[in-house]
């Protein structure tokens, strides 16, 4: 495994000081030691992955230097149309450096959504015609690895990728990695909350991450698996509300809530708007807000800078609050449960989660055929 300030110093001799990207667990590790050592203006963390290269393109035109964009390869999907309409050598020609990790790694045991994914990343970077190599884990070979690197950015203006395996990265511990933040109620106790309060031919979606795995959790524990009520998006980050707004369109008797996170609602913000224009009485949005990409270390979002009930008001929804404390995630879903959608509750919970908490059991195949039994009945 590799040092991560070794790999961070490597990259500040050869002048890539600018990092920008969407956070992985394999890379998690690399990324805090980023936001440990860098600047505000040297480090951003973007909302998409597509946004990440555009940035990295901004400083590239403004100081004609390289920038770092890291994401997992499922974000390849959301860098597609900026690599190959922007930064591609045939139209702009910008170098950045890509560092990609590899989940759904063939061979390596993952979870479902990223074995595709996983099985064709090379082949997307080849078809688009970015060059790239496995990051090795030992130092002799990555800087051979980096110096190659280096040269092609410099020499040929193009995008070049770094992939990186299950534990490429050494563990990194910030310092005051243990403050917590000062929120009343975790994440799960408030889905607990929320599973409660819901009536038995209510439909659910649950985004991606660790509100379908403590939800998943929940629902195992209440031994009630097989009923179908939830819909665990458990990749496709970020589209979760659109699924949801279709159901919502189509089940106009039936009430429709999608369990969304902060960093998968700040991916494709631009569905609030879709949704707030919709005339569906049925949807209810809940956004389960701690600031942070909890799932892949922790880094943070931005979502606890802006105000998500007004931005919600302004895209068209029809009411929309927020709530922190158990007492006032009750009373806030019992005013969801009576509002007219769409509309949006928005309920502030602490970072973190579990040790030992368990992913999903049943195969998305089998968690689709009980949800369109649900959603039938």
């Amino acid at each position: 495994m590799l040092d991560a300030s070794w790999f961070f110093e490597e990259l500040q001799a050869r002048q890539i000081s600018f990092f920008s990207g969407v956070p992985d667990s394999l890379l998690k590790d690399f990324c805090l030691y980023i936001s440990n050592s860098t600047s505000p203006k040297e480090h951003i963390i973007t909302a998409n992955e597509g946004s990440a290269i555009a940035l990295a393109t901004g400083y590239h035109l403004a100081t004609g230097n390289i920038g770092l964009v890291y994401m997992q390869n499922s974000g390849l999907g959301n860098a597609v149309n900026p690599l190959t309409s922007l930064a591609d050598p045939a139209v702009y020609g910008i170098p950045i450096l890509l560092l990609i990790g590899w989940r759904g790694e063939p061979g390596v045991k993952d979870e479902p959504q990223h074995v595709k994914q996983g099985s064709i990343t090379p082949a997307i970077l080849d078809t688009l015609g970015i060059p790239y190599s496995i990051l090795p884990t030992d130092k002799a070979s990555a800087e051979s690895v980096l110096n190659e690197a280096e040269k092609v950015l410099r020499e040929e203006n193009r995008p070049y990728a770094l992939i990186v395996r299950k534990g490429g990265f050494e563990k990194f511990i910030p310092k005051n990695s243990t403050v917590e933040d000062d929120l009343p109620s975790s994440r799960e106790e408030a889905i607990k909350e929320i599973a409660c309060s819901l009536q038995e031919q209510d439909i659910v979606i649950a985004t991606t991450g660790m509100i379908s795995r403590e939800l998943f959790e929940y629902r195992a524990s209440m031994n009630d698996l097989t009923r179908g009520q939830d819909f665990l998006t458990v990749g496709s980050m970020g589209h979760a509300s659109q699924i949801a707004l279709g159901i919502a369109i189509q089940k106009p008797h039936r009430v429709v809530y999608c369990l969304d996170g902060d960093g998968a609602l700040l991916m494709h913000m631009g569905g609030l708007p879709i949704i707030g224009t919709q005339p569906v009485l049925n949807y209810k949005h809940i956004v389960i807000n701690n600031g942070a990409h909890d799932s892949v270390g922790g880094q943070p979002t931005a979502a606890l800078s802006i105000d998500i009930p007004a931005i919600a008001l302004a895209s068209g929804y029809k009411e929309a609050r927020s709530v922190s404390s158990l007492p006032d995630i009750a009373k806030g879903l019992e005013w969801l449960k009576e509002a007219k959608g769409p509309v949006l509750l928005e309920i502030l919970v602490r970072k973190g989660a579990r040790a030992d908490i368990g992913r999903p059991t049943l195969t998305p195949l089998q968690n689709k055929q009980n949800f369109m039994k649900h959603c039938q009945e």
